[in-house]
């Protein structure tokens, strides 16, 4: 069975992201939205946790934030209003993690 991980807090004031990272599986996603998908910064620390794991952020949440998709850790993808919905979709269930 397969989840969907949303985090849609800061990793630098919050522990959503330390909570979320833990109970990743295989074939899972994690999901970054709002101010969340600043842990996919390359440049930030937060970015380590995030090696090996299917990740993707909400593009329209990093253009709001003024972060280019240039400046994403490797592997990240960006998805958009539509991608959401399809990863929604592909998952058996999702967990919002607040």
């Amino acid at each position: 069975m397969s989840m969907l991980h949303l985090v849609n807090k800061s990793p630098y004031e919050r522990n959503s992201l330390d909570t979320c990272v833990g109970y990743v599986k295989d074939g899972d996603t994690l999901l970054l939205i709002e101010d969340g998908v600043y842990a996919a910064a390359k440049a930030g620390k937060a970015s380590a946790k995030l090696a090996g794991l299917d990740v993707a952020v909400l593009g329209a949440d990093l253009a709001a934030r003024g972060i280019g998709e240039d400046n994403l850790a490797d592997g990240v993808k960006v998805v958009d209003y539509a991608g959401f919905v399809d990863l929604v979709e592909a998952k058996d269930k999702v967990q919002s993690w607040l």
